[in-house]
């Protein structure tokens, strides 16, 4: 099997563009996932943003893990757990409105770092975003665009803690499933790993690499994409030995931003008739539905936005 996809992004300016350029594009037709180094986000802030979720986790959030696990009896499973997951989380949401300022328990210099770490992430989004466009022969900010409901993109963070499991057989860190969204940007841990991928039917371990940005597409680029680039599952392993810290950020469609096929991709397909259209749908509309199906296969989800477009057909703008 290949290599999971590095991608230096400071050889985007020079002789290695083109090589970089279709590096990118292999990962995001074969993978669905790479890594990316020399992203612009300084290791320095990189540092400091993991030094205060670490410290907010052991102040704030440990004890009432431990809390939930006797709660709920998840010490010493004898049968395996399908409906919860081994992990400590909040979310903080950026676009089109923050609410930073109002979620408990945070520090004002963890507030203050977080803002700006999320500024420095939507930048790296659109700008990766507009590769993404260049290798789909789109024009530049066509994508952006395409997220744009009347309030802009909507953008938002999920910090989470994966605890020390005594039973990782028995219970997943983070079940199985593909994104719903648009491109996520993830910050692991680089010591403790844990997220796998499927690919080609195998379960595939993303490395853990100071420093780097994880990449990830959601079903919303699927979608636009119509099926060139895809979403991939995805997954979370409960480990013995040390607590995994992961701050995934989703780049997400505006809710009421309708999504569908580009029309200047379906022009090249056209001579393959027999390839198959994805749905058009309002993303809100996707995420109610999501929200009842995450830990299932995203084809039925597909199906079902098809099935309502047949009978209430959208407009676009």
């Amino acid at each position: 099997m290949a290599n999971f996809p590095v991608i230096n992004m400071g050889k985007l300016n020079g002789e290695e563009r083109a090589a970089t350029m279709g590096q990118i594009k292999d990962a995001c037709e074969n993978w669905g996932f790479f890594e990316v180094l020399n992203h612009g986000i300084p290791h320095e802030f990189l540092n400091t943003v993991e030094r205060l979720t670490k410290d907010h986790y052991k102040k704030c959030m440990e004890q009432r893990f431990k809390e939930l696990v006797a709660i709920e009896a998840l010490e010493g499973l004898q049968a395996e757990v399908t409906d919860m997951d081994w992990e400590s989380t909040f979310h903080l949401r950026h676009l089109p409105q923050s609410n930073i300022a109002e979620v408990p328990d945070l520090s004002d210099e963890y507030r203050k770092v977080m803002k700006e770490f999320a500024l420095k992430l939507e930048k790296l989004a659109e700008e990766l975003l507009d590769l993404l466009c260049e290798n789909l022969g789109l024009e530049k900010g066509y994508l952006k665009k395409a997220f744009c409901g009347a309030k802009g993109p909507t953008f938002g963070t999920k910090v989470a803690n994966y605890p020390p499991c005594p039973t990782p057989d028995k219970i997943k860190g983070l079940r199985a499933h593909t994104d719903a969204g648009g491109i996520i940007l993830l910050l692991q841990d680089a010591q403790v790993s844990g997220l796998q991928l499927l690919n080609d039917g195998e379960w595939v371990d993303v490395p853990p690499m100071r420093h780097s940005i994880v990449i990830n597409l959601g079903d919303q680029l699927e979608v636009i994409t119509n099926g060139k680039y895809k979403s991939v599952e995805h997954r979370v392993i409960a480990q013995t030995d040390g607590a995994r810290m992961s701050i995934a950020s989703f780049y997400n469609p505006g809710s009421d931003a309708v999504i569908y096929p580009a029309p200047a991709l379906l022009e090249k397909e056209a001579a393959d008739e027999k390839k198959k259209l994805y749905p058009k749908f309002v993303f809100e509309d996707y995420m109610k539905l999501y929200a009842a199906l995450k830990f299932q296969a995203k084809e039925p989800r597909f199906e079902a936005m098809k099935a309502r477009e047949t009978t209430a057909p959208i407009a676009t703008a």
